[in-house]
């Protein structure tokens, strides 16, 4: 028997991935409650509501907590990992980059953008 992992050809995932790709980056609003969602998910985590819409964020938030993950320079080097609370609301993982991951800092005013390319690509921050 032969097995094999399907890779979603739908759903919200899928969708925010696809809007990356495209280079926008784009989270859930819900029109019952009106609050925003992410990560993408096919009910609203505040109301329950199944009628979320696609949005543009902003791209401004703030760091909400801050680690720094050590690597050897042969392996890439240090880098950051943060929890950043979008100013939509929601609280994302990413990385800060263009600064040194120790000077990552919580409350720092951070702004995102897309890197990579494709299904490559990703959002992360820079310092606003």
């Amino acid at each position: 028997m032969t097995t094999t992992t399907a890779t979603p050809t739908a759903g919200p995932e899928k969708t925010f991935k696809d809007k990356l790709a495209a280079g926008s980056f784009e989270i859930q609003k819900c029109a019952g409650c009106g609050k925003h969602v992410f990560y993408p998910r096919v009910l609203c985590t505040h109301c329950g509501s199944d009628q979320l819409d696609w949005v543009v964020a902003s791209g401004a938030g703030t760091v909400y907590s801050t680690t720094v993950v050590r690597r050897k320079p042969d392996a890439g080097g240090d880098y950051s990992v943060v929890l950043i609370d979008l100013a939509e609301g929601p609280r994302m993982m990413s990385r800060v980059v263009e600064i040194a991951p120790d000077a990552v800092k919580i409350g720092m005013k951070v702004k995102a953008r897309i890197a990579g390319s494709g299904e490559a690509a990703l959002v992360e921050f820079v310092p606003a």
